[in-house]
């Protein structure tokens, strides 16, 4: 028995729902029971608009109650993960001194697990001069680092689109009923990155960074690729497995030279937004961002769900070793598969990102499970700047199809292989 399209939204706003109502019930933390209720209202709200046809006003009520709502109550009210409070302390930091990381820290809300690029999401509080305690409805709505990783975020997205040729639905064809158009926005309202956006943001830029460098990739932009894969290893060190992604697709579309020169600009470009806190604060930038989040700092990260990464490492410092082997045998493994059947397609490399990211989510030594909206993003996102069945990719002055194993085509070709 197939379920009909408004029985198949209505049951997925309903899953959301009770995903949603798990939080007030389960978590200890004040921001997520806060967007559990408020989520929760605005899934149940769209599950009984779908039911009666009424699929727009689902997804502006699922927007509603797992976006706007809960997100604005807590920026106006100074709420938020310890991720908000670290950005903003690293911008604050940049301004005052040039350095990055507190030295020596105590305390695990001392760390900051990023690389130098993030603190620049920090700046705008700090520019304000808002402290985060008696400020004004504008300089905490305007400074606080969750409206600007949203704001990188799909102003990366954006640009994505446009550049995959896009038109206003998201994708040509897109934009109505079920299809590539919508599947963006109901994804910004599911819970996989309205819970992220909401409460603490901290990984948007990265993803929205990643779609960036994979559609410039596809659109055969390789100093455009280049500059996006250097602002998301500027971020945090995960962004490294886009790289390979990325110049994989390029080499497969344009060649060797364009490859290289996008690896190059990535190079440089990372190491022009690195360098300088590496040579001012070195064994700091290696504490906080490499060995914390690895679970080699003096103090434990709190990253702790039961991964399977993290369950080896409870079971002694080989078990520590075993999770890096495993980590580093499934980067390898990608790596090679990169080699043996590079992808092609714009949904081709970013199933392969997604994979990459959640193999080394799975096996990292410290992991949440919220790591993992980064790879669902990038699946469903490059279905969403693409025609069900068209894989296209544009590329100059042609384009691929699968229909022809992925062959360059020119545009006025037709299926069969005769020109017009």
């Amino acid at each position: 028995m197939t379920l009909s399209p408004t029985a198949r939204w209505t049951t997925g706003w309903l899953l959301a729902a009770v995903w949603a109502l798990s939080f007030p019930l389960f978590s200890a933390l004040a921001p997520h029971r806060l967007w559990g209720w408020c989520a929760a209202a605005g899934y149940l709200g769209a599950a009984a608009a779908t039911a009666v046809g009424r699929r727009r006003a689902a997804l502006a009520a699922a927007l509603l109650g797992a976006v706007a709502v809960p997100l604005l109550w807590l920026v106006l009210t100074g709420q938020g993960q310890s991720e908000v409070t670290v950005i903003e302390r690293s911008g604050r930091l940049l301004l005052d001194s040039g350095r990055l990381y507190v030295d020596r820290p105590a305390h695990v809300e001392e760390y900051t697990p990023y690389l130098p690029g993030m603190a620049l999401l920090g700046v705008p509080r700090a520019l304000l001069g808002g402290d985060g305690s008696g400020d004004g409805w504008v300089v905490r709505l305007l400074g606080d680092a969750r409206i600007w990783c949203a704001a990188a975020l799909f102003g990366c997205l954006w640009a994505a689109r446009r550049l995959l040729g896009g038109g206003p639905g998201g994708g040509r064809g897109g934009g109505r009923g079920d299809g590539p158009g919508r599947l963006l926005p109901v994804l910004v309202a599911s819970p996989v990155v309205a819970l992220p956006l909401t409460v603490s943001g901290v990984d948007l830029p990265l993803a929205g960074l990643c779609c960036l460098a994979l559609a410039a990739a596809a659109s055969g932009r390789p100093v455009l690729t280049g500059a996006a894969l250097a602002g998301a290893c500027a971020l945090k060190w995960t962004a490294l497995p886009a790289v390979a992604v990325a110049v994989a697709l390029l080499a497969v579309l344009r060649g060797g030279r364009p490859a290289v020169r996008c690896a190059l600009v990535a190079a440089g470009g990372t190491a022009l937004l690195v360098l300088p806190a590496a040579l001012l604060q070195p064994a700091e930038l290696w504490r906080q961002v490499f060995a914390f989040p690895t679970g080699r700092a003096p103090v434990p990260t709190p990253a702790s769900s039961p991964l399977p990464g993290r369950l080896l490492t409870e079971l002694g410092p080989w078990g520590w070793y075993l999770a890096m082997g495993l980590l580093l045998s499934g980067g390898l493994a990608v790596g090679l598969s990169l080699l043996a059947r590079p992808p092609r397609t714009v949904v081709a490399a970013a199933d392969r990102l997604a994979l990459g990211l959640t193999l080394a989510f799975l096996l990292a030594p410290a992991g949440r499970f919220g790591y993992l909206a980064l790879p669902v993003l990038l699946a469903v996102w490059a279905r969403s700047v693409t025609v069900p069945g068209v894989s296209r990719v544009v590329t100059g002055s042609f384009r691929l199809r699968p229909s022809d194993g992925g062959r360059p085509t020119a545009r006025n070709e037709r299926p069969g292989g005769h020109f017009a």
